[in-house]
């Protein structure tokens, strides 16, 4: 029997969606932390002068993960005050959601989700610190992409997708989105320390 047009494409993005599932993650890695260039501060009066971040994270989850950011401010010992998240997945806390967005575009949040600040969830992080001025620029992009998500879409427009778009605002390189979460988060640092 042939498949059609439409067959085809279904047997293809069902193909990437079941690849992206086959590895399982590995235990926690480090946290890594960088200036805004990609590069370990090198001292503590930078360490100190930066006291803006955006944390690029991924986290364990029921299915393969969860991919978003965290950003704020750090106190001199690196601790978070009053931190936020942003990130991109389903709406709805209904399962059905999700497995039907595996297929078609269904209605997203942009904003936390249980689990996201959770330190046993946490499964791989790269911590970037920030000027003034560039936390500023990043925290504008980050509203104006929350402002315009409003769907998301396993295989177009997933978390990996959106926390992509936003390193790449940064003037970062970014990995494929059909990367397992943790996957994505340590290939995203690993592309940009070099």
């Amino acid at each position: 029997m042939a498949l059609g047009r439409g067959g085809m494409s279904l047997v293809v993005m069902l193909a990437v969606v079941a690849s992206s599932c086959q590895t399982e993650d590995k235990r926690p890695l480090p946290h890594y932390t960088s200036n805004g260039r990609g590069v370990a501060p090198t001292n503590v009066a930078e360490n100190k002068s930066n006291q803006y971040f955006i944390e690029f994270r991924s986290r364990y989850a029921l299915t393969y993960g969860h991919t978003y950011v965290v950003f704020g401010r750090a106190d001199k010992n690196g601790n978070m005050i009053n931190p936020e998240v942003a990130g991109l997945a389903p709406a709805s806390p209904d399962a059905a959601q999700y497995v039907i967005g595996h297929f078609i575009p269904v209605p997203a949040t942009t904003g936390a989700t249980d689990g996201d600040l959770e330190e046993q969830y946490r499964s791989a992080s790269w911590r970037v610190m920030l000027s003034d001025s560039e936390y500023n620029d990043t925290v504008a992009y980050i509203r104006k992409l929350q402002a315009t998500s409003h769907l998301w879409e396993a295989t177009v427009f997933n978390c990996n997708a959106f926390v992509a778009d936003i390193a790449k605002h940064m003037g970062y390189k970014a990995p494929g989105i059909w990367l397992r979460p943790q996957q994505f988060i340590t290939s995203l640092r690993e592309m940009n320390t070099g």
